[in-house]
């Protein structure tokens, strides 16, 4: 059986829509499935038509957090309640176009264990949030040493990639990158990103950049790297400047000392605010995870249990 595993916050309208046409779509191709939705603390009537389509079809099940615990949460709680010998991840929205499920789970049924979903193009967006989320892509692709350029949540897993994600103890996960981490053989499959039919995207700017922070330190030390970085650039700034001040003041011309001091003050006191903000972003996250809260809480469930 294919689980596909799907989020949705704020999805009212999205829900009758997407649950039909995945539904049309695997049973015309003759492939056993269940729908997973996950209601990640909407506030609108998503939980009500998720529940109305599970009385429909014994193959839609759900589950509702108790409140928003975001998107990496949403698709970890899907993946753990699914059951399928293997699993789809897509957004309830529709612009991962939901005809290339099959063709991944033809690749699965060939043997590949992990089938990336390749966006060919990034559909309509702004030229800033293009260039951002490419920018975004470029750091993390360079820090992982994973190419993540064109990649999406859009993937089929196989129930043993499923297992070995699931037994990962970290809270914070980054699923995009995790699913290329944990290797196994994989191949991809490349699609347009379609427009949305119904409602508006959540995905704020603010929202977009805490994401992209979020997902950068949760995966590589980069940062941190970087802290080390300035620290050198700094140092060989600092000593060429001190070298150039004691030749001068040497031959008795030394630089007048005011400005000197403060640019130097300035520039200092910067590294060193900027490399304490970012040691600290990290002991928040090393905080965050020695509590040991779980990912998710799931207040209710919809659909048929199992025996």
């Amino acid at each position: 059986m294919l689980s596909v595993i799907i989020p949705a916050f704020n999805e009212e309208a999205m829900i009758p829509i997407t649950a039909k046409t995945i539904g049309g779509i695997l049973e015309e191709a003759q492939i056993p499935y269940e729908l997973v939705f996950v209601n990640d603390g909407s506030k609108d009537e998503t939980w009500r038509r998720i529940e109305a389509e599970a009385e429909k079809s014994g193959c839609v099940r759900g589950i509702s957090f108790s409140k928003n615990f975001g998107k990496e949460a949403a698709m970890m709680a899907g993946l753990a309640y699914a059951r399928g010998e293997a699993c789809v991840v897509i957004d309830c929205d529709l612009q991962h176009p939901p005809e290339k499920i099959v063709e991944m789970y033809r690749l699965w049924q060939q043997g590949y264990k992990v089938v990336e979903g390749v966006k060919l193009s990034r559909g309509k967006e702004g030229a800033f949030h293009k260039w951002a989320a490419g920018m975004f892509y470029a750091i993390i692709s360079k820090a992982t040493s994973i190419d993540m350029r064109n990649a999406s949540d859009f993937k089929l897993m196989d129930r043993q990639v499923v297992d070995t994600i699931l037994k990962m103890p970290e809270k914070q996960f980054f699923f995009r990158a995790i699913s290329s981490w944990v290797g196994y053989k994989s191949t991809t499959v490349e699609f347009e990103v379609q427009e949305r039919m119904e409602g508006e995207s959540k995905w704020s700017m603010k929202s977009l950049v805490k994401y992209a922070v979020t997902n950068i330190t949760s995966f590589s030390s980069a940062p941190l790297q970087l802290v080390t970085f300035s620290g050198i650039i700094f140092f060989i700034f600092a000593l060429v400047l001190g070298i150039q001040t004691l030749i001068k003041f040497i031959m008795g011309d030394a630089l007048e000392g005011f400005t000197t001091v403060i640019m130097l003050q300035l520039i200092t006191g910067s590294i060193l605010m900027v490399a304490i903000g970012i040691i600290g972003y990290y002991i928040a996250k090393i905080y965050d995870e020695v509590k040991e809260r779980p990912r998710f809480i799931v207040e209710e469930e919809t659909g048929e249990k199992e025996a």
